[in-house]
């Protein structure tokens, strides 16, 4: 029992929900269909040009002058249908043309056509005194069964609108009962047509909004909902009347609008200037405080009312008009003192917003005054800190030389202290010798043992032996990388194995880090004209002779 209440009281709580996710979405809903209107009313002129080149196609064959009077006729009655809705002025003009040939061809059925369709143009545009004499000029005994529906419908369309506008309470009594009068009439005609014909919906449809049953004129209005197609005169008019039959039916003013919504639409893409969904679509938008969309809209339907010329519309628009575009010119000035007010407090701003830039900026060349210093003393520290990479990368050199000098240093500290050792006994010898020539007074033998240069050639020779094989020691592919860097054909050819020719000498030397000519011409005991002859010579058959010496330093 507990659960069933529980339950119970949960119910409208869900109903709420369903409706509101209901007015949610059809909200949604309305403001795609304004969208898609307001797209639509973009393309007016797409719309119209297609009007305008069927009505050129037309006009061209009416100008043909092998064309019969009857021909003529047919296709002034196709520009009378095409201008019907579009353009009052060309209408009458068309339908008074077509009325002359149908008296120059003497044809009563073209004279009575073209009498109703003047009629009828007469009745549309609010002149319905005249299309009453029209009407009363004709003999209803010779119209036709199709001829004479139109008759009674536009009779009745007269003495409809008549007794709307009409404030004496007499005269309207009076319109009413022709109204009902030529109604009764046209049912009878009516009731001779098939039920799914549109004429017998259109009328059944009225009859049932004459007698308050709206719900089943609801009913007719969809069936002629589902045989009409967008974009037509038709379709339009349906919804039109769908929307006021919908707001009657359930006070709906979202299905109202909804239906006034398509049936603009529809009249824009049919290029019928004679309408009157975007005006009430105006009023309403306008009674829901949307000022700014209905003024639009008016303005759109006034040039359309503007273009087809109909003093009814003009009237109809007149009434909303003035009403509509002081409200928008009170939002407009409404619109302007707020932002005059938005710009006073933005300019109050912009003053607040000077004066702190103002410290802003002050604050700003201290702070770049600082940023100065900060940036030259970052420059010196970054100057010292390139000076200490520069000195780590030295010490790393240095370090790696030491480590690779350290790999060789026992092997050669015994071979030179070897060969010092060597000459330190050579001097001694050499010492002794000297000493016995002075001591046994044999000056002359002494003199020839000094000027002789065999000693010194042998020495020399020993030291070009010695610092070959040490040398290459070191740098075994020194010859392969040196011959690498020359020219295939002038590549050098050691003879002897761990020996070197003078131009391999020099630059071992050069790559030992002895780069002065002076210097190599000391060591190897040449002339500096000579060292200098020998770079030269191998610099130009080498490949690259600018970097020549500088890869030369590079070989390991």
């Amino acid at each position: 029992m507990i659960q069933k209440n529980t339950a119970t009281r949960f119910i409208p709580f869900f109903s709420i929900l369903f409706w509101v996710a209901h007015f949610v979405s059809y909200s949604q809903n309305m403001d795609s269909l304004l969208v898609t209107l307001e797209e639509t009313m973009l393309k007016r002129s797409t719309y119209d040009s297609s009007k305008e080149e069927r009505i050129n196609n037309l006009q061209k064959l009416l100008e043909d002058p092998e064309a019969s009077l009857e021909n003529e006729y047919y296709i002034t009655n196709r520009l009378i249908e095409e201008y019907e809705f579009y353009s009052f002025d060309s209408t009458l003009n068309y339908i008074e043309h077509s009325l002359k040939l149908a008296n120059d061809l003497d044809n009563s059925q073209f004279i009575q056509e073209s009498t109703l369709r003047l009629a009828k143009l007469l009745a549309t545009s609010g002149r319905y005194d005249e299309s009453i004499k029209l009407l009363e000029e004709i003999k209803t005994s010779t119209l036709s069964q199709e001829l004479i529906r139109d008759y009674y419908i536009i009779y009745k369309r007269c003495y409809y609108e008549l007794r709307s506008i009409s404030r004496v309470h007499s005269i309207s009594a009076k319109y009413n009962q022709l109204y009902f009068a030529y109604k009764d009439s046209l049912d009878i005609q009516i009731s001779q047509l098939g039920e799914d014909s549109k004429l017998y919906l259109e009328v059944t449809e009225q009859n049932y909004r004459d007698s308050r049953d709206t719900k089943s004129a609801l009913d007719i209005n969809a069936k002629r909902l589902d045989l009409a197609k967008m974009g037509t005169r038709e379709y339009a008019m349906v919804t039109f009347n769908r929307s006021y039959m919908s707001y009657e039916m359930d006070g709906s003013r979202l299905n109202q609008k909804k239906f006034l919504i398509l049936s603009a639409i529809s009249d824009i893409q049919s290029s019928v200037k004679d309408n009157a969904s975007m005006a009430n679509l105006a009023v309403i938008l306008f009674e829901e405080g949307d000022v700014e969309r209905a003024h639009k809209y008016i303005d759109f339907s006034f040039e359309d009312a503007k273009f087809y010329n109909s003093k009814l519309r003009f009237l109809d628009i007149s009434n909303v008009l003035p009403v509509i575009s002081k409200a928008y010119e009170t939002e407009s000035i409404k619109q302007s003192n707020k932002l005059k007010k938005q710009l006073m407090f933005i300019s109050f701003l912009s003053i607040i917003l000077l004066i702190a830039m103002f410290f802003i900026i002050r604050q700003y060349k201290k702070i770049k005054l600082g940023r100065e210093y900060l940036a030259t003393a970052n420059l010196k520290l970054k100057d010292l800190n390139e000076q200490l990479n520069y000195t780590n990368k030295d010490l790393k050199r240095l370090y790696e030389e030491l480590s690779a000098i350290d790999l060789i240093k026992e092997q050669y500290i015994g071979t030179f202290l070897n060969l010092y050792s060597d000459y330190i006994d050579k001097l001694d010898v050499y010492r002794k010798t000297v000493r016995k020539y002075i001591v046994t007074n044999k000056t002359n033998d002494l003199l020839e043992l000094i000027k002789s240069k065999n000693i010194v050639d042998e020495e020399l020779k020993l030291f070009y032996n010695n610092f070959d094989k040490s040398f290459l020691h070191i740098y075994p592919n020194f010859v392969e990388s040196f011959n690498a860097l020359l020219k295939e054909e002038n590549r050098i050819i050691v003879k002897e194995d761990n020996s070197l020719t003078v131009e391999l000498r020099i630059f071992a030397l050069i790559r030992l880090g002895i780069s002065n000519s002076s210097q190599i011409s000391k060591i190897l005991r040449y002339s500096v004209n000579t060292i200098y002859n020998y770079r030269v010579k191998i610099r130009n058959i080498a490949i690259n002779r600018d970097e020549f010496e500088e890869k030369v330093k590079k070989i390991t």
